[in-house]
């Protein structure tokens, strides 16, 4: 006599109530393995909202290290004006003081093996942003596959996405 047979004898059953039973039992046990499956799916889910949330809303360290950028600058500013005052031809170096304020760069850089200080030559990005660029590519791994992404970035919309393009190669 089989175990099932023995069980079946014990619980008063017929041999349907138990194939009735049993079926039941593994529609239970395939129900309970469905729903853990699906709980690890919205903790996945979970844990990709919480991440492009810390990029997002990170207002009070980016404004905080802006903030020292551009003391530093000022200071930069000062000094090299002071040197300029106290030399007899001031006035004929201060044009070759600054030529453009803005940056000049011409041609593509890989972002996925730049640098903060590279990223910094790119228009339109300063030391908040490429940091902030820097910290996302680690996050993916230290490989950014598709342009799209970066717009899980604060601060990057579609207009800055499509400006980065032109600068960017993801190799």
């Amino acid at each position: 006599m089989n175990p099932l047979d023995k069980l079946a004898l014990k619980l008063s059953l017929t041999k349907a109530e138990m194939t009735l039973v049993s079926a039941l039992l593994a529609f239970l046990l395939l129900g309970g393995i469905l729903v853990n499956i699906r709980s690890s799916e919205k903790v996945d889910l979970l844990v990709k909202k919480a991440e492009s949330a810390r990029y997002r809303e990170a207002k009070v360290d980016s404004l905080i290290a802006l903030a020292t950028v551009q003391q530093e600058s000022v200071k930069e500013d000062v000094l090299q004006d002071a040197e300029t005052e106290g030399d007899e031809f001031a006035a004929e170096k201060k044009p070759e003081h600054r030529a453009s304020g803005k940056k000049v760069f011409n041609g593509t850089l890989s972002f996925n093996k730049a640098s903060s200080q590279q990223l910094q030559k790119i228009p339109g990005i300063g030391p908040v942003m490429a940091e902030r660029l820097v910290t996302f590519r680690k996050s993916k791994g230290g490989k950014v596959l598709q342009f799209q992404d970066f717009l899980d970035v604060k601060g990057i919309g579609k207009k800055k996405l499509e400006f980065l393009k032109k600068y960017f190669t993801l190799e």
